[in-house]
């Protein structure tokens, strides 16, 4: 194993998100409300997955929030969930058990998930400074005038210059921080695992924080992020036409229906679907679905096509944007579009994991003229609206 394997393989995460996030005014734990298109959790989530030097992401989340996580985090692969406590603190020791009874770690990240905009260089000082520490944690600076307050009054003004805002992720020594978690002798919960490190001896060092890593807490936080993220409305275009012909299957919007003749293509030739993945791409400004997935290449020969239009949808969201609604259109004589529709659309709404209802299936004719009035071949027309953040 090379030194670069090696390093990966140390370092697990743990993501903090059994809170039911009362103080935010929402209906729901808000780890799981929308924040620039993506449920909060899933954009720390992603980083973390995503970043070469973390071997495996551990998710705590509260009892009976399975559902939620599995809707927040579909497709993103390779995490496990522990079930939390009460408090954050016996959440995160039961993230620590379960790590451990897995085998354990060198190395543990651990991160709120009320945190959500966690960029890759973070993950890579903290990583760093685990070379040569057994503990870092990322903080900032105090820029405002501090001050203590007595009896509702303002009292004496403290030295800013000794004060500094913590963040997460803090990374530990993975054993060193499951002793200091066992040995806790505090009396109220700790507020961070840092404080628990540096009780049972341990010091620990610091890095440069990220202000794009503030905390969301209140309804007003949540508030400020719609107000202050400003989006734009974007539309993409699909067309595609595939041919006729007896002896294959007829696959249309993801649902195969019985007819005398399928459509020719390199993949399952879902002539609906591929319309609607160029649209999604085209929205997305990311190309088209031939460059993404060439006919030239063998291993998409009989691809089902929902893979397509997952893909697509999932560049979307990579690039912090909402798919806001679907409408396709199938042009065609036969066979006949509307006993099968709800079926495609709700194939679709699942492809996209949006709700049914923004999702439109339609079907012309051309009156019997051109190449689909003659029955030679089908054509699909689909348009996506999606909305983007402005960088």
């Amino acid at each position: 194993m090379n030194d670069s394997a090696a390093l990966t393989q140390e370092n697990h995460a743990l993501i903090v998100a059994a809170g039911q996030g009362e103080r935010s005014g929402l209906d729901l734990p808000k780890q799981y409300a929308m924040v620039k298109g993506q449920a909060m959790v899933r954009h720390s989530a992603a980083s973390l997955l995503n970043h070469p030097n973390i071997a495996k992401l551990w998710v705590v989340i509260g009892a009976g929030q399975e559902q939620q996580l599995d809707h927040a985090l579909a497709k993103l692969p390779g995490y496990e969930v522990v079930v939390g406590g009460a408090t954050r603190q016996e959440s995160v020791r039961n993230g620590l058990s379960a790590i451990a009874a897995a085998g354990g770690a060198k190395n543990i990240l651990i991160h709120d998930a009320a945190r959500p905009f966690l960029s890759s260089a973070m993950i890579d000082r903290l990583v760093s400074a685990l070379v040569e520490e057994s503990a870092a944690i990322p903080v900032l600076p105090t820029i405002d005038t501090m001050i203590n307050v007595s009896n509702g009054r303002a009292s004496d003004t403290v030295d800013r210059n000794s004060l500094w805002r913590v963040q997460t992720p803090q990374a530990f020594d993975f054993d060193k921080l499951i002793q200091a978690h066992s040995q806790w002798m505090g009396g109220n919960d700790a507020t961070d695992d840092a404080q628990i490190f540096r009780t049972a001896g341990h010091q620990v060092a610091i890095v440069e924080g990220d202000e794009a890593l503030n905390k969301y807490t209140t309804a007003s936080d949540f508030a400020e992020t719609s107000k202050d993220n400003m989006t734009q409305i974007r539309t993409g275009m699909g067309f595609d036409v595939h041919q006729l012909v007896f002896g294959e299957e007829l696959w249309l919007g993801g649902l195969k229906i019985d007819h005398d003749k399928g459509l020719a293509g390199h993949s399952d030739a879902d002539v609906l679907l591929h319309a609607l993945t160029d649209a999604l791409l085209g929205a997305a400004g990311a190309g088209d679905i031939g460059d993404h997935f060439p006919p030239s290449d063998p291993k998409w020969r009989g691809a089902s096509s929902d893979k397509f239009v997952e893909f697509a949808a999932s560049v979307i969201k990579e690039k912090g944007g909402c798919i806001n609604n679907v409408d396709m259109t199938v042009i065609c004589e036969a066979p006949k579009i509307k006993p099968h529709r709800e079926a495609m659309r709700q194939n679709v709404a699942n492809m996209l994991d949006i709700s049914v209802d923004r999702v439109s299936v339609k079907a012309t004719t051309t009156e019997r003229l051109g190449f689909t009035g003659r029955g030679e071949g089908i054509a699909a027309q689909a348009v996506a609206t999606i909305s983007m953040e402005l960088v």
